[in-house]
């Protein structure tokens, strides 16, 4: 019988769920919801980065939480990883996606700094974004697309763990370890034996 990982999973799914819900509701209602109310572009820029610098820190935690409880998953299944076939694969695809993620979130927060100072009616913000100009039109470009690419990617992140959750099966465990031990010795027989009869055991 394999253990339960309810605290890890816990930390996973709902730190992925938070990342992925806040930033699409960033990039659809806070974003959007700013150039409705904001009128000219400074004031526009005002508002949605008041925003995005509220949840900033609800996100670190988030994303925090998803990274440990990837960890400790990745700790307790290592025996599945390294035997069962396509789960690995999956693993580095997943680890691939979260590094991009991780990539495309801290790059919009720094863009999302910069344009923070560059609107800012602060004279210390002014002082310091004059020190550093930068090209506001170009910066909120990729700040947009960027802004989009992190929900795109964290979704992704969810298809993956949906698909470890179906390799999770005993019926796909037992599958994809018989590929991996027939790929490793290519005469075993190209199916698992299934009991059958009144003594089989279904493995759920």
């Amino acid at each position: 019988m394999s253990e339960r990982n309810t605290f890890m999973r816990s930390l996973h799914d709902v730190g992925l769920a938070a990342w992925f819900g806040g930033s699409l509701m960033g990039a659809v209602g806070l974003n959007g919801a700013a150039r409705d109310e904001g009128g000219t572009w400074a004031t526009t820029a005002r508002i949605a980065s008041s925003g995005w610098a509220k949840w900033t820190p609800v996100n670190a935690v988030a994303i925090g939480a998803h990274l440990f409880g990837s960890g400790g998953l990745l700790v307790a299944n290592a025996p599945r990883v390294a035997v069962q076939q396509g789960v690995a694969a999956s693993t580095v695809a997943k680890t691939v996606v979260t590094g991009a993620a991780l990539a495309a979130t801290a790059y919009a927060r720094v863009l999302g700094k910069k344009i923070e100072l560059a609107a800012s009616s602060d004279p210390q913000d002014a002082q310091k974004a004059a020190e550093h100009p930068i090209d506001t039109d170009r910066a909120q470009r990729h700040l947009v697309c960027v802004q989009w690419a992190v929900p795109a990617l964290t979704g992704c992140l969810l298809v993956l763990n949906a698909l470890h959750g179906e390799q999770q099966r005993p019926g796909e465990q037992m599958t994809g370890i018989w590929q991996r031990a027939l790929s490793m010795t290519p005469h075993m027989p190209t199916k698992p034996h299934m009991p059958t009869g009144p003594d089989r055991h279904l493995p759920y």
